[in-house]
């Protein structure tokens, strides 16, 4: 979940590239006061520290709010 730009989407997918990457197809939906966009995107990771590092690499990004 982010901050409502049209850049979230893309700079998501980007990141997840760098970790693993694959053809992705971001889901986006935005809040009720449309401040927010919840981006949904399935991600097959390999052990444990790679969910970690995606989770912890994700939430780096300035218009990320919330790494789920």
């Amino acid at each position: 979940m982010g901050v409502a730009h049209d850049d979230l989407p893309t700079q998501v997918v980007s990141c997840l590239n760098v970790h693993a990457p694959d053809d992705y197809a971001p889901t986006i939906k935005p809040s009720a006061k449309g401040n927010y966009h919840s981006v949904s995107i399935s991600v097959k990771v390999t052990s444990k520290e790679h969910m970690e590092t995606i989770y912890t690499e994700l939430a780096k990004l300035e218009l990320v709010r919330v790494v789920l």
